[in-house]
């Protein structure tokens, strides 16, 4: 045993049949199974959570084939790289190439590929734990049947403990009874790489600290603590993830910006993806601040389309600043809560029938039929005005959009009670 090689690569599996946890991608009947035996797989996205056997499943079915592989990572790779290995390919036949975290290629970065994808010259396994229909371009998404990847259920993480006890050097060599287990499973949150990361520094800490003193019994109180003193401080594809992004929701929503630009270092400081950070302020400026500044959302959407642009390290500063006026905005969340009563109250009644007024009329049997008759054009009234329904009959008078108190959507709550009277209690 090799100390220095982490014991997730130790216990890799080879083949689709040792393939822990993505039964419907490794079963007999599968499609991957049949596309393998009979000698040709397709160009492929592979879509999973971390650690559930993406980057596993690209080395098996590259392993079934007598052909070049290439293997890069969209972090540090670019079409130089790229334009390198189709060259290197056109001298090969079916030479797959395997692509890690494909989401982070830019529109040129993924272009490039496409010529090599259709012409055959490569067969493409990209990786992403993104939703390849919004960050894979539909060009290269057309070109590729895409595999959804399962989070590691209870079974299959239970599976893969036994496995490491049964096969792995170090617990032959130091037998350890595993005694609970509902710490490793929490934690490893159904990533299977992540779970051995942990088995592992538990069993190593334990032995450690044994003096070869027998038994040795890992438990949950165990796991915990050597958890807490050694799992990294920001883990972008695991649970702090979560925790650290809602820390800077939270903060902006409660008007700190010293929080929330805290909580954004430690994001950036993580390697977090620029276009989730961007992405969330976005919705935020939206949900959180809605009419109450609408310039807000004006500034989030500018901020997610500059980074886009320019990356790190440059994007910290529009991170920040976006960040920073979000913080420092009025608040409301009245738009969020309109929305959410409109679909509640659909829900509740059903497709109710549009009133005729309201109805379009562009043949004559629907003008015969009064659709759109006795529509008044608002702009003909006083202030472009006029006093008519808009809701179907059976819910007429419902409020759904209720202004905050906040500047400006007071002086929306005044335009619409100078308008509405006391119809919709405004």
């Amino acid at each position: 045993m090799n100390p220095s090689i982490p014991l997730a690569e130790r216990l890799r599996p080879k083949t689709l049949d040792d393939l822990i946890g993505q039964a419907h991608l490794s079963g007999q009947s599968s499609v991957l199974q049949k596309s393998i035996s009979q000698g040709k797989v397709p160009s492929m996205i592979l879509w999973g959570p971390p650690g559930v056997g993406k980057t596993t499943l690209a080395t098996i079915i590259a392993s079934s084939f007598n052909t070049a592989y290439y293997q890069l990572s969209a972090i540090n790779s670019g079409v130089k790289e790229l334009r390198e290995v189709i060259e290197q390919a056109k001298e090969q036949i079916g030479a797959i190439l395997f692509i890690d975290e494909i989401h982070r290629f830019n529109k040129g970065q993924q272009d490039a590929l496409l010529g090599a994808v259709e012409k055959g010259i490569i067969t493409l396994i990209g990786a992403t734990t993104e939703n390849p229909s919004f960050e894979v371009n539909s060009a290269l998404l057309s070109r590729c049947q895409v595999f959804i990847l399962k989070s590691l259920d209870k079974k299959a993480l239970e599976d893969l403990i036994q496995q490491a006890i049964s096969k792995d050097e170090l617990f032959k060599n130091h037998p350890i009874q595993i005694k609970e287990t509902e710490a490793l499973l929490q934690i490893s949150g159904g990533d299977g790489r992540k779970l051995l990361n942990l088995l592992e520094l538990a069993a190593e800490a334990l032995i450690a600290s044994s003096k070869n003193e027998a038994p040795l019994i890992l438990t949950n109180d165990w796991v915990m603590e050597v958890a807490q003193t050694n799992i990294a401080l920001y883990d972008k594809n695991g649970e702090q993830h979560y925790d650290i992004i809602s820390a800077f929701i939270k903060s902006m929503r409660g008007s700190d910006p010293n929080g929330a630009v805290y909580w954004l270092s430690r994001m950036i400081a993580g390697g977090e993806d620029v276009k989730f950070i961007a992405r969330r302020m976005l919705i935020f400026a939206s949900e959180d601040i809605g009419n109450a500044n609408p310039n807000a959302l004006l500034l989030a959407n500018n901020c997610f389309d500059a980074v886009n642009k320019i990356g790190y390290p440059e994007s910290r500063i529009i991170l920040s600043q976006c960040a920073i006026y979000l913080a420092s905005s009025a608040k409301s969340n009245a738009a969020i809560e309109a929305i959410d009563k409109g679909l509640s109250l659909v829900n509740k009644t059903g497709n109710l029938p549009v009133p005729l007024h309201l109805r379009n009329a562009p043949t004559k049997l629907m003008k015969d039929l009064s659709y759109g008759k006795d529509y008044k054009y608002s702009h003909l009234g006083e202030q472009n005005f006029i006093d008519q329904e808009y809701l179907p009959e059976e819910i007429k008078g419902t409020t759904l959009f209720t202004p905050q108190n906040n500047a400006r959507e007071q002086e929306l709550k005044k335009f619409l009670q100078e308008r509405w009277k006391n119809k919709y209690g405004y």
